[in-house]
């Protein structure tokens, strides 16, 4: 699902709907809000063109508590386990034909490049299984009319504190519509992360750093990274602290990369990564790394892979010389000849004399 990872990624804003009627909503069940930052996005099927992914006919929205016109970018949804929320909602046709949405609950995480996305509902295991439609999860939406949908997440009595990201999820010939759900599970809130695995690739001014974020903790984070260099021959040109564009998840491991453009040209540089979030995360992480010219490098290595093989020639061909120089040499005549001293006779016991 690339549109749905890309717009999740940038929080893509829905658009109201209050000039269309509404339809009453089919029987189910009913929820409340969770944690912050969900957005509604769609996704079409791979055969489906690029305009039909982003504008299926029909969205999905969150219905505002105070009144069915007014709209939230998403669900947040708090409680202690054992509950019972409720909240609605909102399914808008805005085309002059019939429609029919499939809605399902599913588990939110980050890809491995720090996307958010949904999983398929056999993998959602979490907060996406405590969502229930009951006999709403099919809904027929007549030619240019709203319909509100109430649902319920159950939150389990041994459910752990902290986040539980999740979406709804509605689904019509292939296309689908995510509204983020926020929940979080009333507790001690712990948010603490960790930096890995740094290193820096490319050459020049396209050097990137790359690194781990580990999110160790049970909050949501948005993390801020602070780049320090120093070199040999004093401090070197890093990144002052800015916002990480991605909504880090608990639990989850994302890799990314940072443009360095006040890399040296020769130097080796000691990098100090610090990451920061809301709550007191922080943690640091450190690399030593050669910025040299990419001629010059090249002519380095190619030079010392010439020395490498050069040396055991070297040493084959002396062996090789000496081994010849003592064939040749005639004997010393003046050297005195070897003494030799006859072997003692042994005596044999028992014999007779």
């Amino acid at each position: 699902m690339p549109v749905l990872h890309m717009l999740l990624r940038l929080g893509v804003p829905l658009l109201a709907a209050a000039a269309l009627p509404t339809v009453p909503a089919p029987p189910a069940a009913v929820a409340s809000p969770a944690a912050a930052g969900a957005v509604a996005v769609a996704v079409s099927a791979s055969a489906a063109p690029a305009a039909a992914a982003e504008e299926p006919g029909w969205r999905a929205e969150p219905v505002s508590g105070s009144g069915d016109s007014a709209v939230r970018p998403y669900f947040y949804l708090a409680g202690p386990p054992g509950t019972v929320l409720e909240d609605r909602l909102a399914l808008v046709n805005t085309t002059g034909q019939e429609h029919t949405v499939t809605l399902r609950g599913a588990d939110a995480h980050n890809t491995a490049d720090g996307a958010l996305a949904v999983r398929p509902a056999r993998e959602s295991t979490d907060a996406g299984s405590w969502i229930s439609f009951g006999s709403g999860s099919t809904v027929k939406l007549p030619p240019r009319t709203r319909a509100v949908v109430p649902f319920t997440v159950t939150v389990p009595p041994a459910s752990p504190p902290g986040d539980h990201p999740a979406a709804v999820v509605a689904t019509e010939a292939g296309r689908e519509v995510g509204v983020r759900v926020h929940l979080r599970v009333g507790g001690p809130a712990l948010a603490a992360l960790t930096v890995e695995d740094v290193a820096v690739r490319g050459r020049g001014a396209g050097r990137v750093v790359s690194y781990t974020l580990v999110n160790r903790g049970n909050v949501t984070l948005a993390p801020r990274l602070a780049i320090r260099a120093e070199g040999r021959f004093g401090e070197v040109a890093g990144r002052a602290p800015r916002a990480v564009p991605v909504e880090l998840l608990p639990g989850r491991r994302v890799t990314l990369t940072e443009p360095w453009p006040g890399a040296p040209v020769l130097d080796r540089v000691e990098l100090t990564l610090t990451v920061t979030a809301p709550g007191g995360a922080r943690a640091t992480a450190a690399a030593s790394v050669w910025c040299l010219p990419w001629g010059i490098s090249g002519r380095t290595g190619a030079g010392l892979l010439a020395l490498g093989g050069a040396i055991p020639a070297a040493l084959v061909l002396v062996r090789i010389r000496r081994s010849r120089r003592a064939r040749r040499e005639p004997a010393d005549a003046s050297a005195p000849a070897p003494v030799r001293t006859p072997a003692p006779d042994h005596e044999l016991t028992g014999a007779s004399r």
